[in-house]
């Protein structure tokens, strides 16, 4: 034949298999018992509760789709026409490959990065690259006919069309033991250990997440908050029932006269910018000669369940400054603001504004979301009936457990975050590998009740930042029109959380300059991208234009890191040189050593 087999990729002798899925079954069972003997009396009692039906809505809107597909039967006989017409060509080049012929272009190929078929026998074992292309047709096949019917709305289209990739993905030929060649060679290799090793991943899982599958993407034990990440030498100079404020140590003998508070999410914890010393964005800030404070968000219980978002603003950034001063006795500062934290640093910049208070000289935002007209596909888990079960379920435990939200975000990228997971796990049988950036995406906070309604409803689902007067924070109308600080506005490129589009209508909403820069790669590599070992190139285009797609026609595309890009702008507002100034060398004597202890409250175990 002309196709070149991988020789360690054959099928499996059925006798062989037999025996193996037998021992598995056996020592499995023994596996099962003994987990189901740990269940505890809280597992039954939940599972005694009334389940919700179609807690994320999308009954309605497939039903909708459907009813309209099939009131078109010449179009659903069309396509089916189409779907088969396209089986037959595969078949036959499959056919002529079996028979020797020269080798052929695929019929189908996967997306560029799709890693799903990178194992050598997706290609060249003929059965294989069979059930690869016979998938990739149906999927595509599928998506294209769901996506394509006529007289939704946009709200129901948003939804068919995640849901369906959802799916799509969930029956990927890799997901399954016996159409994965990796983990069919793998099974007969080890006699079926990986399965069983799986087997035993999936049921400490499901007990870590107390029945809710809790996928581990990696080695939680490899790293140690303070040991070995966010370990930047500070201070805690300030606390309060929401805030660590931490007051980084110099590294230099003289620093910018105007101190830099960073405002990072409290969806997750601040140290993504702290990671390792040589990718932590903090530790660099100071390197450069900056004063960095930052603040690290409480991970609340119920007993905050009723904190607003107004409580955030006034609690968090606010109050920052306020002990900022005493700390510098400096009454002027630079700010960053990232993702959610973003949107709340520039609803107080409007706020301050508002107040005639001039404070900030300048603020960055990171991948923030101001606008949320186009705010991607987060706005599926928006709408009337799944706000008013998340608000019950807020409403009853004080707070949105951070599980949830990581479940949301894990989903915008199922492939990589889910399934890639699944078949490492739970088919291959392997530990997960030691990732720092996985491991803090793994260490989720909740959400007091009052604020997270609040966000979700007035920025997501009514969109009222925006609009001038759209919400009011402490009896003031929010116009970020107001806002006429310099602002540096990063976005990234391949974002999934704030698409880089919707973020640049922040050009359109303030009123002072405007540096817009926009990073390669999503929304946290592309952010924690240092000079030492730059991966992403970033662009620039000085001049500022309404269409973003424009903006990037016109921009310039520079190889590297952002970093010294955003320290020359930011430079511009540093108020001039002192000395350096040490965490407790004024009135704020210090609390704890950094990183703090809000930090290392952890969700769960």
């Amino acid at each position: 034949m002309a196709d070149k087999e991988t020789p360690a990729v054959k099928m499996p002798d059925p006798v062989e298999f037999s025996q193996t899925m037998e021992k598995i079954a056996e020592q499995s069972q023994a596996v099962v018992s003994e987990f189901l003997a740990r269940q505890t009396e809280e597992a039954t009692s939940s599972a005694l509760e009334k389940p919700q039906f179609d807690p994320l809505n999308i009954g309605a809107a497939f039903l909708e789709m459907t009813t309209r597909l099939m009131s078109d039967p010449m179009r659903v006989a069309q396509a089916q026409m189409d779907l088969w017409s396209s089986y037959m060509q595969l078949w036959q080049a499959t056919t002529a490959r079996f028979l020797g012929a020269e080798e052929a272009e695929p019929f189908v190929k996967p997306e560029k990065g799709d890693r799903r078929f990178k194992d050598a026998a997706w290609q060249e074992n003929a059965v294989f690259d069979y059930i690869k292309q016979s998938y990739l047709l149906t999927a595509r096949w599928m998506h294209a006919t769901a996506t394509s019917v006529e007289g939704l709305d946009d709200k129901s289209k948003q939804k068919i069309d995640f849901y369906t990739r959802q799916f799509i993905d969930a029956m990927a030929p890799s997901n399954f033991v016996l159409t994965n060649p990796e983990v069919l060679r793998t099974t007969l290799e080890s006699g079926g250990e990986n399965l069983l090793k799986g087997l035993q991943n999936l049921l400490h899982d499901l007990e870590q997440g107390k029945g809710q599958l809790k996928i581990r993407m990696t080695d939680k034990d490899a790293f140690t908050v303070g040991g070995n990440i966010a370990t930047t030498e500070g201070k805690v100079v300030f606390r309060n029932d929401l805030i660590e404020l931490i007051q980084y140590t110099p590294k230099t003998e003289e620093v910018a006269r105007r101190p830099l508070l960073i405002v990072p999410p409290w969806i997750n914890k601040y140290y993504i910018l702290d990671l390792r010393p040589e990718n932590s964005f903090i530790k660099w800030a100071v390197e450069q000669g900056q004063t960095v404070f930052v603040i690290s968000w409480v991970n609340p219980d119920e007993k905050l369940a009723g904190k607003s978002f107004e409580d955030y603003m006034f609690e968090g950034p606010l109050a920052a400054m306020e002990a900022m001063e005493k700390a510098t006795g400096e009454k002027e500062l630079n700010m960053i603001g990232y993702c959610l934290g973003g949107t709340l640093t520039a609803s107080t910049l409007a706020y301050m504004a508002a107040k005639g208070d001039d404070r900030v000289k300048s603020c960055t935002f990171f991948t923030t979301l101001v606008d949320f007209d186009q705010a991607g596909e987060l706005s599926v888990f928006i709408d009337e009936e799944q706000l008013a079960a998340l608000e019950a379920k807020m409403n009853k435990e004080g707070y949105l457990d951070g599980s949830a939200m990581a479940t949301t975000f894990n989903m915008l990228r199922a492939n990589d975050l889910i399934w890639s997971f699944v078949v490492n796990n739970y088919l291959l049988g392997k530990d997960p590998f030691p990732f720092d950036l996985l491991y803090w995406n793994g260490d989720s906070t909740r959400m007091p009740a009052a604020m997270h309604s609040f966000y979700l409803r007035k920025c997501y689902q009514e969109n009222k930042l925006k609009d001038p007067g759209g919400i009011q924070l402490g009896g003031v109308d929010i116009d970020l029109a107001q806002i006429k600080t310099p602002v540096f506005i990063l976005s990234t490129k391949e974002d999934h959380i704030a698409p880089w589009k919707a973020t640049y209508a922040g050009t359109q909403l303030y009123s002072g300059p405007i540096k817009f820069v926009l990073s390669g790669s999503g929304h946290i590599a592309g952010v924690v991208n240092p000079p030492t070992k730059p991966k992403y190139g970033f662009w620039t285009y000085s001049r500022k234009v309404k269409d973003p797609d424009q903006w990037l026609a016109k921009a310039t595309h520079n190889e590297g890191s952002w970093w010294p890009e955003w320290d020359k702008w930011v430079g511009k507002y540093a108020g001039g040189k002192v000395p350096a100034r040490v965490p407790g060398d004024r009135e704020l004597e210090p609390l704890a050593d950094a990183p703090g202890t809000y930090v290392t409250v952890q969700t769960q175990a």
